[in-house]
């Protein structure tokens, strides 16, 4: 069960008051949890993904250890401007 860290940019009070139930909100729109199992992340991202649809100008990333993935880290991403993860030589880039 690896750190999870969620990073938040112009979301709702629905939003921020769910993970903040669900994990510990470490800093504005920052949420993290030392210990989510990949079910339960994967149950927090897929409301997060039902709730986005009302969102505004608003983004969501999700960030959590994986060493089967280049760079050994997975992540999620929601809203815009929308960030493609790429692998180049076993490094993970961000590409706008």
């Amino acid at each position: 069960m690896p750190m999870t860290i969620t990073v938040t940019r112009n979301v709702s009070a629905r939003i921020r008051g769910f993970l903040a139930s669900s994990m510990l909100e470490v800093g504005p729109g920052v949420y993290s949890a030392p210990r989510l199992s990949a079910a339960v992340r994967d149950r927090v991202w897929q409301v997060l993904e039902d709730w986005f649809i009302v969102e505004g100008d608003a983004s969501i990333v999700m960030i959590w250890a994986d060493p089967r993935m280049p760079g050994a880290q997975n992540m999620r991403v929601l809203g815009l401007p929308r960030i493609d993860i790429v692998e180049i030589d076993g490094i993970l880039l961000a590409r706008r």
